[in-house]
């Protein structure tokens, strides 16, 4: 009896890496120490879409172009940034959301928007790199994302965020390196995902919602 407990459970666990390896894709939002580097605010993008098609496993941030003392005078060219995975490590997870395949894309139509096809500029004041998550956060499916007091404050912002949402957000709230640890393996595929650059006739396309 012991014998087929032990087997049920080795299924059950079988199971659950199985599912999550090929779970939809979840959208973490991080935070980043303020210092010199930026963006300190950013997302990743981890999963399979429900409908199938390739893995995503990648980060977006948005930040100017270039650091300097013109971006405290007003608006500057910004840009779509992929993050250093040793920048990753050093940062926080906060929270982490579930999506469907329509927020999905709407996620990456985000990253288009914002990028150099798009409307690119940077404003300190009204277009940073928090500005850019909570925008992620609204086409996740979150309700109450509007802390205009935060909107310089990475962490204070998203964890504002988090408590906002209950039920609707994985609260995180740990070092990036042991948040990665923690993540299971993606399931290997020939397909290439999305990448932040890609035109949008390549990004899925919205479903209703009814």
């Amino acid at each position: 009896m012991r014998t087929v407990f032990q087997l049920v459970a080795a299924l059950g666990l079988w199971l659950a890496t199985t599912a999550s390896a090929w779970a939809a894709v979840t959208i973490t939002f991080w935070s980043h120490e303020l210092g010199n580097s930026f963006p300190h605010a950013f997302v990743t993008l981890r999963g399979t879409p429900d409908a199938g098609g390739a893995p995503v496993d990648g980060n977006w941030g948005f930040t100017a172009q270039s650091i300097t003392p013109a971006i405290l005078m007003g608006s500057v060219a910004g840009k779509i940034d992929s993050l250093a995975p040793g920048y990753i490590r050093s940062s926080d997870a906060q929270f982490s959301v579930v999506l469907t395949d329509a927020q999905y894309g709407d996620v990456l139509r985000l990253f288009e928007e914002w990028g150099e096809r798009g409307d690119s500029h940077y404003n300190l004041n009204r277009r940073n790199c928090v500005t850019f998550v909570q925008e992620a956060a609204r086409r996740s499916g979150l309700q109450t994302v509007d802390f205009p007091k935060l909107m310089k404050k990475p962490r204070s912002f998203l964890q504002a965020v988090s408590d906002a949402n209950p039920g609707q957000v994985t609260v995180v709230r740990t070092s990036g390196a042991k948040y990665l640890a923690s993540l299971p393996p993606l399931a290997p595929t020939s397909q290439t995902a999305p990448s932040p650059t890609a035109p949008l006739a390549a990004l899925p396309e919205p479903v209703a919602a009814f």
